[in-house]
């Protein structure tokens, strides 16, 4: 897919990774409206830094994307690493340092390999096109087993708008943005200010409902840039906004949904539908809680109907219920009634038996509910974060 206004490219930098793509770039062919949210933790990688501030602005031209290497906790070294990276791009595509947002993921730690990524940039610029997104996609993948990206397409005063989208994300995933990098693309034209708005609404429905471990990363990124190519009249309200709220928001959540189902060793993808809590709080802790329990997570691997594990969970999230007034099914099949076994242990583990499933609680406290998308937790899981750095 292509969207108009845009060009991308990918190249083999060979920053720590070798014989595959590393490095990415997306350019905008003229300023315009961008947006980024970023990583909630202390421990912010340079990247961020830099493109938290370069956001700001509302205004930019390009995001450069490597994976290997995280330049996390790389001091003042990392930080003019990310100067020295925006200089390169901006001097090979003719936009200022300040117009290039910049993410990074891999191992936290060692400094940017830039002996590495200067020769790289002129390659890269020079191999920018319109067709090349997927490219770009691949580019950015550390543990990841394939690709994510997503697109949408409507029609708005006699124009055809896109969006698209792409996202990486296997490991150290949880809420707060959970820990990935997304780029999304729309040759719509939309204020800064709004874009933004739509962007943190649209995150908080999809990518802030993802846990794959419960860990956050020093890197999440997530940025839009708008290129106003595709000639339709500006959104500002009403039915034109609403059909790019759609757009964006469906994008968001098919790319939210891919992270899951690629966890780390993930053999499953399972949907926690969380109902009748007292607030809208106690929900998304009730939710998140039996989300992301390593015991709960063991035994959606080990297809065990042990349902004792989620109430044990949402004993411990911290809403207020009554233990015997919760219901809990799966997928159709009534497992718990009025928090007892209700004797369907043989159909609830032909449930735990299928690649996705929806598991349906209902505490019958209240009229506020959350929905969180989490995996399994495999023998896989443990081999590849045992030994990532080799």
């Amino acid at each position: 897919m292509s969207v108009k206004g845009f060009l991308s490219a990918a190249v083999a930098a060979d920053l720590r990774y070798h014989g595959r793509p590393d490095l990415g770039l997306i350019l905008a062919e003229a300023p315009c409206s961008w947006a980024g949210l970023f990583t909630q933790s202390v421990c912010r990688a340079a990247p961020v830094i830099w493109s938290r501030d370069r956001a700001a602005a509302g205004l930019g031209r390009a995001f450069l994307a490597n994976s290997g290497q995280a330049n996390a906790q790389t001091g003042a070294e990392g930080e003019l690493n990310c100067r020295r990276s925006a200089e390169l791009v901006g001097g090979a595509a003719g936009c200022a340092p300040e117009e290039v947002m910049l993410a990074s993921t891999g191992v936290i730690g060692p400094q940017l390999n830039m002996k590495a990524l200067a020769p790289a940039v002129p390659r890269l610029v020079a191999a920018l096109g319109p067709d090349r997104l997927d490219d770009f996609a691949r580019a950015i993948l550390t543990t990841d087993t394939r690709p994510k990206t997503a697109g949408e397409s409507f029609d708005l005063g006699g124009r055809r708008v896109t969006v698209w989208g792409c996202a990486k994300g296997s490991g150290m995933i949880a809420p707060h943005l959970a820990t990935m990098l997304g780029f999304l693309l729309t040759d719509a034209r939309l204020e800064p200010g709004l874009l933004r708005a739509i962007l943190a609404e649209g995150a908080e429905l999809s990518f802030n409902r993802v846990t794959v471990d419960g860990d956050t990363s020093t890197n999440d990124s997530l940025m839009i840039m708008a290129s106003g190519a595709s000639g339709a009249p500006e959104i500002r309200s009403g039915e034109a906004l609403e059909k790019f709220r759609l757009a964006a928001f469906t994008v968001m959540k098919s790319l939210a949904r891919q992270i899951a189902r690629d966890g780390e060793g993930a053999t499953k993808l399972v949907t926690v539908r969380l109902r009748g809590a007292a607030s809208e709080e106690e929900a998304k802790k009730a939710a998140r809680t039996v989300a992301e329990s390593p015991l709960v997570k063991t035994a959606f691997f080990g297809q065990d109907a042990n349902w004792g594990r989620i109430c044990m969970a949402l004993g411990r999230s911290g809403a207020v219920f009554d233990p015997y007034a919760v219901d809990i099914d799966l997928d159709q099949v009534p497992w718990i009634r009025n928090g007892l076994d209700n004797g369907r242990e043989e159909a609830a583990t032909a449930v735990m038996k299928k690649p996705e499933y929806v598991l349906d609680i209902n505490l019958n406290a209240g009229p506020h509910g959350c929905e969180m998308l989490t995996c399994d937790y495999s023998h896989d899981y443990i081999s590849i974060n045992g030994s990532y750095r080799s």
